[in-house]
């Protein structure tokens, strides 16, 4: 199998320490040579009647089904027929979305067992066996995981950890950047290390095509970002991801909030449906359009009005949105639809919303959306020479930020009954007089 992985995979492959950790740069393979070690190790303990269970956990569902069929399967498949396995997923429910889940299993004849599944705490907990925690920065609640985590490994099972750094605020951040009195073996493989390994990638072309250089230096040069402007950091965007947000077929026909950022060239015009269930907000639909006319916006509303209960539209007013919120009362009604004008004040507010939202846990994002997360993150608090806070992003390829602006207006949507923020087509009032009328309908 060797002679099929690039050197820094086979380093990785031959290293059989029991706490092994690898930061690598983004598709370089971490999980794919991972699965192979675990097969790897089953067919092994399998021909000597030994124990080597293994669990896998994942991000969410769908990465977790990547693991298993894209990377223990296939191993498992080159590895010959001697053995036969037998397939076995189990269902269980998540009591958060109330959306059934699977736990996928492979057996092998001498009772072992491969199973990969999303993480939690729980999951965690409820094991006995070697463990494969597959982008384990990007787990929510990474630190609650390996609390609940280690005493499940600490008879003797081996633990490997991959990812790719997202921020500083996570446990993969902690056990990365130990020391060797930790008792870690670690890899690091950035993308340069990769391509003069072998990996057929082309450095210059991608960077220059991905137009973000925060990304470029995370995700492929292997480097810790330093959050401390970003008002929402990736730990607390983490916390809030769900695989099963951001799915329009998971709406349970509740009420909804949208936020509408508005947009007609370079920015992006976006839609953001939230549902209220119980007191969390679950992102339903992200609808993300460059360069229409206000006609195709228009179209696109009316359309999640159809399919949805909205209970309250809020609306970016700022300057060409002057049209679209005027269109919008005059077909869903003036009680239902509310103009927000990006002063400085009001984006103020808007961004403490999101941010409260969050650090509650009372919103449930899409995951592993990084366009979504970049916006997320890139807003960034400032304080201006008169000390006064400014919230703002610089602009890239992706747009300003857009889907962090409708989030945040959904937020506000769903906030409280008390009174509509006031905002027309006149001429706005003083600061006061706005942070005032925000002050009273947020109570």
């Amino acid at each position: 199998m060797s002679g099929l992985l690039y050197p820094y995979q086979q380093r990785w492959f031959k290293d059989r320490s029991r706490f092994k950790l690898g930061r690598f740069a983004r598709q370089t393979g971490k999980t794919f040579t991972t699965t192979l070690e675990i097969v790897d190790d089953v067919h092994e303990a399998e021909i000597k009647k030994a124990r080597a269970p293994w669990v896998i956990l994942s991000r969410g569902e769908r990465q977790a089904q990547e693991a298993m069929e894209e990377g223990v399967m296939r191993h498992n498949a080159a590895y010959g027929a001697a053995l036969k396995v037998l397939r076995e997923d189990a269902d269980f429910y998540d009591e958060e979305s109330g959306i059934r889940r699977r736990a996928l299993q492979l057996i092998y004849p001498s009772g072992n067992k491969i199973t990969a599944l999303p993480a939690n705490p729980d999951t965690a907990r409820g094991f006995s066996a070697n463990v494969f925690l597959d982008e384990f920065a990007f787990h929510k609640d990474s630190r609650k995981i390996w609390t609940a985590l280690f005493p499940v490994i600490s008879a003797g099972w081996r633990i490997r950890v991959t990812s790719t750094p997202n921020g500083k605020g996570n446990k993969f951040y902690d056990l990365a950047t130990a020391g060797p009195e930790a008792g870690w073996s670690q890899h690091t493989v950035d993308i340069y290390q990769a391509v003069k390994e072998g990996l057929p990638r082309d450095p210059q072309q991608l960077r220059a095509a991905l137009m973000d250089e925060d990304a470029w230096a995370q995700e492929f040069e292997l480097q810790w970002l330093d959050e401390a402007t970003s008002w929402l950091s990736y730990d607390l965007i983490n916390s809030v991801e769900h695989d099963h947000a951001g799915i329009a077929d998971h709406y349970m026909g509740g009420p909804c909030y949208v936020g509408v950022d508005i947009a007609t060239r370079s920015d992006n015009f976006v839609i953001w449906v939230d549902e209220l269930v119980g007191d969390v907000l679950w992102t339903r639909e992200v609808i993300v359009r460059k360069r229409i006319s206000f006609a195709e916006m228009d179209a696109l509303q009316d359309d999640v009005e159809q399919r949805y209960k909205v209970a309250r539209y809020c609306m970016d007013q700022t300057g060409m949105g002057e049209k679209p919120v005027e269109d919008a009362k005059r077909r869903y009604g003036h009680t239902r639809v509310e103009g927000v004008l990006f002063t400085a004040a009001n984006k103020q507010t808007l961004a403490t919303l999101i941010k409260e939202s969050f650090e509650d846990r009372k919103s449930r994002i899409p995951m592993g959306d990084e366009k979504l997360r970049g916006d997320l993150h890139r807003v960034r608090k400032i304080t201006s020479p008169t000390g006064a806070p400014r919230f703002d992003a610089d602009a890239d390829a992706n747009g300003h930020a857009d889907r962090f602006w409708a989030k945040a207006l959904a937020c506000l949507a769903a906030h409280g009954v008390q009174g509509p923020v006031h905002v027309s087509s006149r001429p706005s009032p003083g600061r006061e007089a706005v942070v005032s009328q925000l002050q009273g309908y947020l109570g």
